[in-house]
């Protein structure tokens, strides 16, 4: 790997070489290579490594870091280069940066290349003797992310490279950069229904058991559920029927088992065990199963000096009063608050996960100055959460 190729020479530069490497989940290779070419010149260490296994694996992971002096404070960047599969009917070729008027097209170029090319130009201006900064990026936040960041986050307890701050770069804002910082995050968890029966013919009922009629009450006890009324920071818990299967051909046969999944999206009020466990104790009454699997805890970083520090750094450079949310999916922060207090801010998502994914060039020059203050503010000490 060559240590002195030539740093991009804008943000929009970085921001098209990363696109150009196709990196659909989970990504390894040629992308991971772009990041570092970018990275060594400015002094980041850097180390790559694979985890994982089929079918969750194998997956890429990059942790960067610039030490500061001893006893200097630790800033975060974390993301992702992996993208979803970009599908047909894009105007140009998906992985074939384009710069059309005043935007960028390419997968990924919100979600999230274009932020990473931000926070690499947002470094050069920062001195090493203003403390540590690393960047701790994987190849599966798109996928099923078991050997992702979680990986990552081995690495740097085993190297003793705790952050103070963590800024995760997703793309946050809403109608235009800079209207929406995330401050926490619901929770996450899929649960899969089973009911057996026994199979018969439908008209002698008295010698099977439906397990539909079962499955259709356990549905209906679950679907009236109210979890919360929602907290200061959270919109009200939901909890989502999304699949129904019984796979019956048969229009003269009571089956023999069906089958349901539910989604729960949950604020801090609960944790997915404790769902887990409810939902258990319904589907049982009802003569069923359950199987929950987590895929996150909610979090919430409290309002304090963190946030506050980031909002300043939106107003000067944007004249936006960011709003500090808590919707939305999920994302690695919710892996990632396990280390340190951590928010998210980035691009305009509006087009995210769509064909002719496309960010305003301008936005990456105006997010890689936010990136510059915060990190300088967050390395000063005036970025302890509070």
């Amino acid at each position: 790997m060559s240590q002195t190729a030539p740093v991009a020479a804008s943000v929009t530069d970085l921001a098209e070489a990363l696109i150009a490497c196709p990196s659909v989940t989970p990504a390894m290779g040629m992308v991971f290579d772009c990041l570092e070419k970018q990275l060594t010149p400015l002094g980041f260490e850097v180390t790559r490594f694979v985890a994982g296994e089929a079918p969750d694996g194998p997956v890429e992971n990059l942790f960067a870091v610039r030490r500061g002096p001893d006893g200097s404070r630790h800033f975060a960047f974390a993301g992702h280069l992996d993208v979803v599969p970009p599908g047909d009917g894009w105007t140009t070729a998906p992985f074939l940066p384009e710069r059309r008027g005043d935007l960028l097209h390419g997968r990924g170029a919100v979600d999230m290349k274009g932020s990473i090319a931000a926070m690499v130009a947002a470094v050069r201006e920062i001195p090493s003797e203003a403390g540590t900064i690393s960047f701790v990026i994987t190849g599966d936040e798109e996928g099923p992310a078991r050997y992702g960041t979680l990986a990552l986050m081995d690495l740097m307890r085993e190297r003793g490279e705790i952050p103070d701050l963590c800024l995760v770069g997703e793309p946050t804002s809403v109608n235009r950069l800079g209207d929406t910082m995330k401050i926490g995050r619901r929770g996450s968890v899929n649960i899969f229904l089973d009911v057996e029966g026994v199979q018969g013919h439908v008209a002698y009922p008295h010698l099977a058991d439906n397990p539909v009629t079962k499955l259709v009450g356990m549905l209906a006890e679950l679907d009236a559920q109210v979890l919360d009324e929602g907290t200061d920071w959270f919109q009200a818990s939901n909890l989502e029927i999304t699949d129904l299967t019984v796979g019956n051909p048969a229009h003269n046969v009571i089956p023999a088992k069906a089958s349901a999944r539910i989604s729960i999206r949950f604020n801090d009020l609960h944790t997915g065990a404790e769902l887990g466990a409810r939902v258990t104790a319904i589907a049982e009454k009802h003569g069923g199963t359950a199987r929950p699997l987590i895929s996150g805890e909610a979090f919430l970083t409290e309002p304090g000096t963190f946030s506050a520090i980031l909002a300043e750094a939106i107003r000067a450079e944007t004249g936006v009063d960011p709003e500090l949310s808590t919707s939305g999916g999920t994302s690695d922060a919710r892996f990632l608050k396990d280390l340190c207090p951590v928010i998210e801010f980035g691009l305009c998502n509006a087009t995210m996960h769509k064909r002719d994914e496309a960010v305003a060039m301008a936005d990456l020059d105006a997010l890689a100055r936010i990136y510059r203050r915060v990190t300088e503010a967050a390395l000063s000490g005036s970025g302890a959460n509070s």
